[in-house]
């Protein structure tokens, strides 16, 4: 068991192919319905995505993940992770309302982009889990103080009955905020660009601000302190929950080995366990732009 494992992002950046919801087949679109309801959230990540490249190695990391989504431990472990994350107070920054109102939003218009950035602080936090879950086992440690857990939680705890998140794609942008994303891109160093950002950007202008107001502090020894602590918040929480259907790291490896080498599939979830961390920080930072008067 390791609980001191560091970020690490891997060197080179490996190739992400991740099945769109819209090219799944069948099998795996019903894996993709059953993530999504699981974890209440409107949208597949493009970690979840990307996993889902490697079949064995995605069914056998969700099938061990799955009972342990709809409990109570797990949803605390999330609203713990989400506290971590949103006591920012090392990144304080004036709000962006009044540009935006000056830019001629309106609270309707204010209302929607808070619905959204609300889908993804609460979404985040399982898919950054999940990923620390699966760093940590296909690294050789297990995890799960125990296989009790307690019933399923039934009642709504996500945005995912009215949530909806739509995707300004960069072909669909035009060159202004095409270069915004090369920016994004080049700044947090990714070759891609995740879900938050596109569905963010479907208010162009609004994005430009935020953007602004976010960059200045990415890669600052605070905001640094404070992504470094979001990581070591989820790896604590993983070893902390049980582990109801006995996942091992042995059948993890096996499962990602008969897809292709288990190093590779490791590679990947490294990088996602790494950038998910800062990408939690970041939609932190937008929301409390928008709520600071």
């Amino acid at each position: 068991m390791n609980p001191n494992l560091p970020r690490l992002k891997p060197n080179p950046i490996p190739k992400i192919a991740p099945i769109p919801e819209h090219l799944a087949e069948p099998a795996l679109k019903e894996i993709y319905e059953d993530t999504k309801a699981a974890l209440q959230v409107p949208w597949m990540g493009v970690v979840a995505m990307s996993f889902a490249r490697y079949p064995q190695f995605y069914a056998t990391l969700w099938g061990g993940f799955r009972e342990l989504s709809a409990s109570a431990q797990f949803l605390t472990a999330c609203h713990e992770l989400r506290q971590e994350a949103e006591s920012i107070s090392l990144l304080r920054a004036p709000s962006i309302l009044r540009k935006l109102y000056e830019l001629g939003y309106t609270e309707p218009e204010i209302a929607e982009i808070h619905a959204v950035i609300e889908i993804f602080s609460h979404g985040n936090m399982p898919y950054l889990l999940l990923a620390t879950a699966a760093r940590l086992l296909l690294e050789g440690n297990e995890i799960g103080t125990s296989r009790g857990i307690s019933k399923p939680v039934r009642s709504l705890h996500g945005p995912a009955a009215g949530g909806r998140v739509t995707l300004m794609e960069p072909h669909h942008a035009e060159r202004q905020l095409q270069d915004l994303y090369e920016d994004l891109k080049s700044t947090l160093g990714l070759p891609f660009l995740n879900t938050d950002y596109r569905a963010l950007a479907r208010w162009p202008s609004y994005f430009d601000v935020a953007w602004r107001s976010l960059k200045p502090h990415i890669g600052t020894p605070a905001y640094d302190e404070v992504v470094e602590r979001v990581h070591k918040k989820a790896v604590a929480l993983v070893l902390a929950l049980p582990n109801p259907t006995g996942l091992t790291s042995a059948r993890l490896v096996a499962a990602a080995d008969e897809d292709i080498a288990a190093e590779r599939v490791l590679d990947v979830v490294r990088l996602f366990q790494w950038l998910l961390p800062g990408l939690v920080v970041n939609v932190a930072f937008m929301r409390e732009r928008m709520l600071t008067s």
